[in-house]
């Protein structure tokens, strides 16, 4: 049996680390998993959310702290590691708003994630980001961030994942960039998307394959006002505030209005458009067919949270602590394939869509 044991930097609620509890493989009587080690985020909330639901009985190996701040050794002294994950904050490198890049607040802390590998060395790492970090400043941000991790030893693997290819229930696209140390001479290969006669997971499914429970946590309704519920009896499921037909008073008085999501109502029939943490009204997510706005639970279903997992907080933090979460099914599929990676199973891969540093090593000419 063989135990990983996995580190967290902008841990998060926890989607990572449940994606990583969940992922398993079994390779001729051993079996290949992984374990929390330790985590750290700066948000209170989403620190005991993770607590609550990852470790519930090792409080103490998660550390709410902003990383600018936090000593490593305070790690080191809960938990050696095999693998690192950093969902670093991507704030700064989104297409929604300024991208400021290494110019920006945000930009710089992957900094502290090539340090952690540097310090700790795992087997290998996790990194996730938005899709527009490979465009910041002209992609020379991108270029350093890889050139930087490689540096630190490791063999990458970058590729532009759309989730709702991986089970799930959402159009969620992430860079995930997976590292492998170099001495073990292999390289991760991408999971092959499922095929389109496996079909995606819709909207439908997530929220009706079974019904939410009126009882279930996190699941409060937004209490809308009367000309919100007025306009979205005129917006069809697939519309959105500014492709409907809306009477002149329920019209936006927004000019030149490019973003998509606006009182936009699911499609039933696809996956869900994507779910995020900030906005405001308007970019809530809305049901197809209710006039009404998603609970934080329904949302939480369509990043394929369960519903025992328990988000701890007020409704806006909850709101944010899911919109800015990794899917755990995204985070166990690449886990899985890792591991499989490790154990020696073969499995079907795709090439990655992303060049990435040393792409053509010695490494790839051993382990082919």
């Amino acid at each position: 049996m063989k135990k990983y044991r996995l580190g967290e930097l902008y841990s998060g609620p926890g989607g990572i680390g449940l994606g990583a509890k969940g992922s398993k493989v079994v390779s001729d009587g051993s079996v290949y998993s992984m374990e929390h080690a330790w985590a750290t985020d700066r948000d209170v909330d989403s620190c005991a959310t993770f607590v609550r639901n990852i470790c519930p009985d090792r409080p103490e190996s998660v550390i709410c702290e902003d990383i600018r701040r936090l000593d490593f050794d305070r790690l080191q002294s809960i938990s050696d590691i095999d693998a690192l994950a950093f969902g670093f904050p991507c704030n700064d490198f989104s297409v929604v708003g300024e991208q400021k890049g290494f110019g920006g607040e945000y930009g710089p802390l992957y900094t502290y994630g090539v340090g952690a590998l540097e310090r700790f060395q795992p087997e290998f790492f996790l990194a996730e980001n938005v899709g527009g970090i490979r465009n910041s400043n002209e992609g020379k941000a991108f270029k350093k961030i890889l050139g930087d991790m490689e540096a630190a030893g490791y063999i990458l693997t970058a590729h532009l994942y759309k989730f709702e290819e991986y089970g799930v229930p959402q159009a969620r696209h992430r860079v995930i960039i997976v590292g492998m140390r170099k001495d073990l001479g292999i390289r991760f290969q991408v999971p092959k998307p499922w095929s389109e006669k496996d079909g995606f997971v819709t909207a439908r499914q997530a929220l009706e394959n079974p019904p939410v429970s009126e009882d279930s946590p996190n699941n409060e309704k937004t209490k809308h006002a009367r000309d919100v519920v007025e306009r979205l009896k005129h917006i069809a499921p697939g519309q959105n505030a500014f492709t409907a037909d809306l009477p002149p008073h329920l019209a936006l008085k927004v000019k030149g209005a490019k973003i998509s999501q606006i009182y936009k109502r699911l499609d039933p029939n696809r996956p869900s458009y994507t779910i995020t943490g900030s906005g405001g009204g308007g970019t809530h997510v809305y049901h197809w067919s209710e006039n009404r706005a998603l609970t934080n639970r329904e949302r939480a279903r369509l990043q394929t949270f369960p519903d025992d997992f328990v988000f701890l907080g007020r409704k806006e933090s909850v709101r944010r602590q899911i919109g800015m979460a990794v899917p755990p099914q995204g985070a166990k599929v690449i886990f899985e394939h890792v591991l499989r990676l490790l154990a020696g199973v073969a499995y079907e891969s795709v090439p990655p869509n992303i060049e990435a540093p040393g792409r053509f090593s010695e490494c790839d000419r051993i382990s082919a």
